[in-house]
């Protein structure tokens, strides 16, 4: 297995443009493999598989481009995750929109596992978020990419590529990112249509011309297409907002964790190798998690988690008076998440309950 992923074309410190390579694509809807991991991965029998199953999966070695210039490791059994994807439209992700010829992190959550495994912590991080970004490797020269002031927070995977976008990570929280996890579109449809697809109920109607999603009231069982459709909706539902989007797919997510607990998987050795080879083909991790044997043992340590037992927020954030179509992390506000996850203990509600956005409405649509 390659240790290194292959480089995609990004926007350079220049700000020029450069055409991708042939590479594995990335996705905005990294969220599912965090739930896929933990039952498609978390069981035996398929270990004659490994080998053919490594080489499905790509790694990044982020602990060689930090360095040693991170937030402490603390070691007390809990995990910090970053999940991320992009929104490549090369190749097979092309029908989902123009290849610009960069990506960006369109998704990015923060997990925090706790130190007994029970009970997890989701943050989910606007990509319109205006960060201060840290000065960064460049992901495609040898040249440093200065910091930046009020950056938009998904230019940091653009410009330094994943070792990028957890040294912004951690320069925001403090925290220091145990684990790296990226996923792509086609792996999420793939995944999905594996596991036999996703039963939800929709409260309202959804009509999304530019997700190719149109849902009737009612219970619905999507398939991996249509998945995908529901998790990139935002104009349909709430205030049209990427908070509304958010909040759409952590709704998804808990019904796709019911759903992947409830299939069976680890009753049928078919089914299981069909979902692990989906899953493993969609990832791009950290070297921590870049083999089958690492992945599998980090997803046994996961497999208690249930949909009520993960706590999903989104990073308290209020509308930039200098652009409406962006938004300022609330420090006070953000401070407090972040102290939550280091500390190991819940995310207080009050952390969160003037943050800007429809106020959960979205999440409300699907149940």
């Amino acid at each position: 297995m390659s240790e290194q992923r292959k480089t995609p074309g990004r926007i350079r410190g220049t700000g020029t443009r450069r055409r991708k390579p042939t590479r594995r694509h990335r996705a905005k809807v990294a969220t599912a493999w965090t739930v896929a991991g933990v039952v498609v991965l978390g069981g035996a029998g398929f270990g004659y598989a490994y080998v053919t199953l490594d080489g499905n999966l790509s790694s990044v070695d982020i602990d060689a481009q930090l360095g040693t210039d991170r937030p402490d490791d603390v070691d007390d059994g809990s995990q910090d995750i970053l999940v991320l994807g992009s929104d490549s439209r090369s190749g097979d992700n092309g029908k989902y929109g123009a290849d610009e010829g960069a990506a960006r992190s369109d998704t990015a959550m923060v997990m925090h596992v706790d130190k007994g495994h029970k009970s997890a912590s989701v943050v989910s991080i606007p990509r319109d978020t205006l960060i201060e970004r840290p000065a960064c490797a460049s992901d495609t020269t040898d040249e440093t990419v200065p910091a930046e002031q009020r950056a938009m927070f998904n230019t940091a995977y653009e410009v330094g590529g994943p070792a990028c976008a957890v040294k912004t990570v951690e320069s925001m929280s403090g925290i220091r990112m145990d684990h790296y996890i990226e996923v792509d579109f086609t792996g999420f449809e793939k995944l999905i249509d594996e596991l036999g697809g996703v039963e939800i109920t929709t409260k309202s109607a959804i009509s999304d011309a530019k997700s190719h999603l149109d849902l009737e009231p009612g219970p619905h069982t999507l398939d991996g297409e249509q998945s995908l459709g529901l998790v990139r909706t935002r104009k349909s539902v709430g205030d049209g907002s990427d908070l509304g989007r958010i909040q759409l797919q952590q709704a998804f997510v808990k019904a796709l964790m019911e759903q992947a607990k409830s299939v069976g998987v680890f009753s049928s050795p078919t089914k299981l190798l069909g979902l692990a080879d989906a899953a493993t083909k969609a990832l791009t991790t950290d070297l921590g998690l870049g083999s089958v044997k690492k992945l599998t043992g980090f997803a046994n340590g996961l497999k208690g988690l249930g949909a009520d037992n993960v706590h999903m927020v989104t990073l308290p954030v209020e509308y930039d008076p200098a652009d409406p179509n962006r938004v300022l992390p609330q420090e006070e506000a953000g401070r407090q998440v972040w102290a939550a996850l280091k500390n190991d203990r819940p995310i207080p509600a009050s952390a969160t309950e003037k943050s800007a956005g429809d106020k959960g409405d979205a999440g409300k649509v699907v149940q």
